[in-house]
């Protein structure tokens, strides 16, 4: 076991050495990867449309490709779906990341050509793990011990049963490496699971006995589980089941709303948290060390990446940045052309640089998720602080929440919060008065607007029952896997619905 795990060091220091080398050469690597790219999709059907042989720079580049999102490409895709060859990327692609997004759909089903999975997904997982080992030394991860990824499901898709869709999570567990799947717990049938609930009393039960030392996944189901766990072993906390538990590796949804609450159930300040950026696009981050909670942008992994000033949303002729041209402390919508197929996409998130040298991001919100009905421009960044602050400060902990905007009451506007709590405020009404308070300390056009209740009233804060959000995503056929809970939107759309599971 020794001799495997002095292995695994060494692969992931040859990894750290190539991480560190784009590091150092961060323009000439997303230079190099443009020029990739277009060489290899130019005798593509969309390589073909839009000229890829006469594209030498990066202005060429924005020049002759639109920007595009996901509506644009869906004819695309659906062709790729259908079995078609060389449409977006070269060659046949059989998988197919599923994602709830926000899109006009459903579901919006993105492609995941072999070398996308390889060289960027799969890559990025490696890179969470060598970043890992290179700032923990002592790490016991690959020793005698197991890993867990909270993994999603996959199905044939019913009018070309060749291509598969599914989870991006279910797509790299099927196609982890061989050294992986030695240190990976439960069965593969058991992660593979549609049933979430069966999925989720199976797991428990397999993996209660093992020497768990890592977890990987959504907050949400990892809180489901740990709830499991903790009702079939008798245990008061995580790490009286796994004693050796090292890390917890999230990403998906911003960790602060949930961070109270992993602490109660992993009681000790050697459990560290590690933030990635894994989205059905692509693996795009992942955290460089403990004592900085920012990630490093992967800068190698099949990307080309362009950023758009948030002003510029909705803009005819939009001003689009390249990574040279970034500046700190500002929101930018994140652009990607990858080795999926997508050109110059709008993902949705938005991010800002905390670090230029190297080039480290935090996840800001999202470019649909946010509330400016009354000029405030609150974003997610700023509900997630306001409330991480006020649980600490309350001995709160919550399990999830929303917030929609209340429209004119006697000429003033507000905000709508839900919130399920796992252990409530002593006092919900002074709970509320300091959420309120502290958003106005974080975000100033939304203190402006809350002056003298000129333009808003304070918020109004209702509580609902646990469980209450998972049945209404059950409700909506959005249980499980990549779903998440919708933070904030400019309807009321949301907080109507979820009133019906109010006590």
């Amino acid at each position: 076991m020794k001799i495997l795990n002095s292995l695994v060091r060494f692969a992931f220091s040859f990894r750290a050495k190539k991480i560190h080398y784009f590091m150092q050469h961060p323009h000439e690597v997303q230079q190099q990867w443009l020029n990739h790219l277009l060489a290899r999709a130019k005798q593509t059907q969309w390589g073909q449309e839009f000229g890829f042989q006469h594209i030498k720079t990066h202005k060429d580049f924005q020049k002759q490709l639109p920007l595009t999102d996901y509506e644009a490409l869906k004819p695309y895709i659906r062709q790729m779906m259908l079995g078609q060859k060389d449409v977006l990327w070269p060659g046949q692609t059989s998988w197919f990341s599923k994602s709830s997004g926000t899109t006009n759909d459903k579901s919006k089903y993105l492609p995941v050509s072999m070398e996308n999975l390889k060289k960027c997904h799969l890559q990025g997982s490696h890179d969470a793990l060598a970043l890992w080992y290179h700032s923990q030394p002592q790490t016991q991860v690959m020793t005698n011990a197991k890993s867990l990824i909270m993994g999603g499901s996959l199905e044939r898709f019913a009018e070309f049963p060749e291509s598969q869709i599914g989870d991006i999570s279910a797509i790299m567990l099927l196609n982890m490496p061989f050294y992986g799947k030695y240190f990976y717990t439960p069965s593969m049938e058991t992660a593979l699971m549609k049933d979430w609930e069966q999925k989720i009393e199976l797991m428990a039960h397999e993996i209660c006995r093992e020497n768990l030392t890592t977890i990987g996944g959504v907050p949400t189901w990892t809180i489901v589980l740990f709830r499991k766990l903790l009702e079939i072993t008798g245990k008061s906390n995580i790490l009286e089941v796994f004693p050796n538990f090292e890390v917890y590796m999230h990403g998906g949804v911003s960790f602060e709303p949930y961070r109270q609450q992993f602490k109660s159930f992993l009681p000790s300040e050697k459990v560290q948290y590690r933030e990635n950026y894994n989205a059905s696009e692509g693996y795009f981050a992942s955290q460089y060390d403990s004592k900085n909670k920012d990630m490093l942008l992967l800068l190698d992994n099949g990307v080309y990446y362009e950023f758009m000033p948030l002003d510029e949303l909705g803009s005819a002729q939009p001003i689009v940045l390249s990574l040279a041209e970034v500046e700190l402390d500002q929101d930018y919508a994140l652009l990607i052309s990858s080795n999926a197929g997508l050109w110059r996409y709008q993902i949705g998130d938005t991010i800002r640089f905390t670090s230029l040298a190297p080039y480290r991001i935090q996840i800001s919100g999202r470019t649909k998720h946010f509330i400016n009905v009354f000029g405030e421009e609150v974003m997610v960044q700023n509900t997630d602080k306001a409330l991480a602050i006020c649980c600490e400060k309350w001995g709160a902990r919550i399990s999830e929440y929303t917030v929609g905007p209340i429209f004119l009451e006697e000429d003033k506007g507000g905000h709508e919060w839900w919130i399920e709590f796992e252990q409530e405020p002593s006092d919900l009404a002074a709970f509320a008065y300091d959420l309120d308070q502290t958003l106005q300390t974080l975000n100033s056009d939304y203190e402006a607007k809350r002056y003298r209740n000129l333009a808003l009233q304070a918020l109004k804060l209702h509580t609902l029952p646990k469980g209450s959000f998972h049945a209404w995503l059950k409700s909506r056929g959005k249980y499980g896997g990549q779903h998440k809970v919708p933070r904030l939107s400019n309807s009321r759309e949301y907080i109507e619905a979820l009133a019906q599971f109010e006590q």
